[in-house]
């Protein structure tokens, strides 16, 4: 709307100077009518038609062949109006946006033109040669200047679709990566709560088994110590999920670091199972609170493993550096074999993340899990 408007003031304006110049300089009557008329029947044309209509349609190519009958018959009345070609060029290659038709049209007005002012100039070899030195310097100045303008529009629109390709590629990567953080974001739901919640429970589990076992023998005194530790395990589990809510580091951490967290953590499963757990922690250095909760959730993942499968007697926690290891003296299993537990995959995965290795050996005396920060 902005092209076409600002077309409308250029036209406008070519017609008022038209028609004051061939007032002042017609040198008949008829000349100035015919002038005038050819004029007010443009006006009229674009306005009706020609500012509508969309460039590049049939209704375009109508208004190129008025604006070349107008351009030859108000230079008809006045060899000074061939001037109107300073719009009608332009006109014709903005309008056809075909530069083999745009070409066509711009010999086709330098042609109307050029034989209406060679009529309006006399008729004579003067009036020739001057028609034919002023319209071919016009139509070669036209092509040139809108051959280039072509090359620069058919540039923008190449980078337009360039634009709008990048901006639709950069809606579709917005939202991979948002499906693939809504993925990362549930992956790490899945270990947290298998290392923490899911472990916490089953222990539960356990201990309701073994405290159900001593009633039923009639010792109440271990039935009351194992009815403490539950409770003592069911704490902890609402600890864990409270701070899982909240997507904090566990509360094991915020007293002692991870140095007093394994020692925590030793003493529970000694509680809750018949295990031997021995921890061991040399000297650390200091360690991201992330790094931490790594260290301390694959601490909990291996002891798990032990109460669930080893059959051990005892465990041994070490963490050396930045290097922790869980050893029990258990059945082993094979390590070649596929499992279908969350246990191994999930540490590897929480390690992947922070650029941390397991490894895991086992034989029939016992198996080591040793994670490398």
């Amino acid at each position: 709307m902005r092209e076409q408007r600002w077309w409308s003031i250029a036209v406008v304006g070519t017609a008022a100077v038209l028609a004051s110049v061939l007032a002042i300089i017609a040198p008949t009557a008829w000349q100035l009518n015919v002038g005038l008329a050819a004029i007010g029947v443009f006006i009229a044309f674009w306005f009706a038609v020609g500012a509508r209509v969309p460039d590049g349609s049939r209704g375009a190519m109508a208004v190129v062949v008025v604006t070349i009958a107008f351009a030859g018959a108000v230079t008809l009345a006045s060899p000074v109006a061939a001037f109107a070609q300073a719009v009608a060029f332009p006109l014709i290659w903005t309008r056809l946006n075909n530069a083999r038709r745009a070409i066509i049209a711009s010999f086709a007005l330098a042609a109307a033109v050029g034989v209406a002012m060679f009529f309006s100039a006399g008729a004579d070899l003067d009036a020739l040669a001057s028609a034919l030195i002023s319209e071919v310097l016009s139509v070669v100045f036209a092509l040139a200047f809108g051959l280039w303008i072509t090359r620069i529009e058919n540039r923008s629109s190449e980078r337009q679709r360039l634009i709008d390709e990048l901006r639709a590629t950069q809606h579709q990567v917005a939202v991979l990566s948002q499906d693939a953080g809504v993925t990362s974001e549930r992956e790490r739901l899945a270990r947290e709560i298998h290392d923490t919640i899911a472990q916490d429970l089953t222990g539960l589990v356990l201990l309701a088994q073994r405290a159900s076992r001593e009633l039923s023998a009639g010792d109440t005194a271990a039935t009351a110590e194992q009815l403490a530790v539950l409770e003592q395990g069911a704490r902890t589990a609402l600890a864990e999920t409270r701070a899982l809510v909240a997507s904090t580091a566990p509360a094991d951490l915020d007293t002692g670091g991870i140095a007093a967290a394994l020692e925590r953590l030793g003493q529970r499963y000694e509680r809750e199972t018949d295990l031997t757990v021995t921890v061991h922690v040399d000297a650390t250095p200091a360690l991201t609170r992330d790094l931490e909760v790594v260290l301390l959730r694959c601490a909990q993942e291996g002891l798990a493993n032990v109460r669930k499968h080893a059959e051990a007697t005892e465990a041994t926690i070490v963490l050396d550096g930045t290097t922790l290891s869980v050893t029990d003296d258990g059945r082993g299993f094979d390590i070649t074999a596929d499992s279908t537990g969350f246990g191994l995959r999930g540490m590897r995965e929480r390690l992947a993340l922070v650029g941390g290795t397991l490894d895991v050996t086992s034989t029939p005396a016992g198996t080591s899990l040793t994670v490398a920060l």
